[in-house]
């Protein structure tokens, strides 16, 4: 039972970590509403910079405004493709948590990888019947008016006369910074760690106490929180759980060493899964040293987390056209670094 409730409880680190940077990024998406389409322009190159800087951001609004974007026809299908390679959904947040170094480098490799995939997609392949069925209309994605997140004259109503929502909310981020703070939560962590994400804490609460009611309510609780919380710590807690007794009544770790193509290939296969959650497997397996780098990049490319959802229900033809591409790239970006030892 004691192993069971330090796992609840990493798992309990790595959502609440998942929560309050999902929370600020939607913060910051809220913000700068429209930069992103502002600066799209007939440049190629920039597209695809912009498509993989996109992708590259944790979680799924870099993707979603992307599909957004090739609905309207607004960007090629060389930067969708770049888009969904460079992306690792929800799962960059994880990473992040629990090896932040390297998730970095992943972050760079993959987005170098999606924008030359992206120019080498559009110059060889050019799926006209897919095109043809991608209409013209653009996603219902966050289209509401400006909202203005900082109004100094509403800051002691939603101090002193908070809505429930935004009470329970400010509720799980102070439990969290408690933790954090008492050892109770990360006490494996290094300190530099602990204080950054003691800060990322303390700003999500800023941004909860300060933000109007709508934001608290649509982009909160009713995407965050419903959508992604309790489905993000069960994926966590679920893996975490599966990998310790997997690797404690199972030799797993001889059976990979022996068998890293097939371990290549699967992960590529489960990368086709349109969300966020199998790729944690993966994950978790490279954090205990269990697989080696090559295969996480593989994955990494291969899956977007549900990114590609909003495509599925657009057009399928361009969400297995998209699939595929990337299944190919990641089968060769991945044997490739397989090879040489990576």
């Amino acid at each position: 039972m004691e192993v069971i409730y330090k796992i609840f409880l990493h798992a309990i680190m790595i959502t609440g970590f998942v929560f309050v940077m999902m929370l600020v990024i939607e913060y910051i998406n809220v913000q700068s509403k429209g930069l992103w389409q502002k600066n799209l322009t007939k440049n190629k190159w920039r597209q695809y910079l912009i498509a993989g800087i996109l992708g590259a951001i944790p979680g799924c609004l870099g993707a979603f405004t992307m599909v957004a974007m090739f609905s309207h026809r607004l960007v090629s299908f060389g930067a969708i493709v770049t888009t969904m390679i460079a992306t690792s959904g929800d799962e960059a947040f994880v990473m992040l948590a629990m090896f932040p170094q390297k998730a970095i480098l992943l972050t760079l490799i993959i987005l170098v990888v999606g924008i030359l995939a992206g120019y080498l997609t559009d110059k060889f392949y050019k799926p006209k019947k897919t095109l043809e069925k991608v209409s013209s209309h653009i996603l219902p994605l966050h289209d509401e008016p400006e909202c203005k997140c900082f109004e100094k004259d509403k800051i002691w109503s939603n101090l002193f006369h908070p809505s429930l929502y935004r009470l329970t909310i400010a509720i799980i981020i102070i439990s969290l910074i408690a933790g954090i703070a008492t050892g109770m939560l990360a006490e494996n962590l290094e300190i530099w760690m602990k204080i950054s994400v003691l800060l990322a804490f303390l700003f999500s609460l800023f941004i909860v106490l300060t933000v109007p009611n709508h934001f608290i309510r649509k982009h909160i609780w009713d995407h965050i929180v419903k959508i992604h919380l309790l489905r993000i710590f069960l994926w966590v807690f679920g893996t975490l759980l599966f990998m310790h007794f997997l690797m404690n009544y199972i030799d797993v770790q001889a059976w990979l060493s022996t068998n890293m193509f097939v371990v290549l290939i699967v992960a590529i296969l489960i990368g086709f899964i349109p969300e966020s959650g199998p790729h944690l497997i993966f994950v978790t397996l490279f954090a205990q040293g269990s697989i080696p780098f090559s295969i996480l990049l593989a994955s990494s490319i291969s899956q977007d987390g549900h990114g590609m959802l909003p495509m599925l229900a657009e057009s399928k033809r361009s969400f297995f056209a998209v699939k595929i591409v990337n299944m190919i790239y990641a089968f060769i970006v991945g044997l490739s670094t397989l090879l040489l030892g990576f």
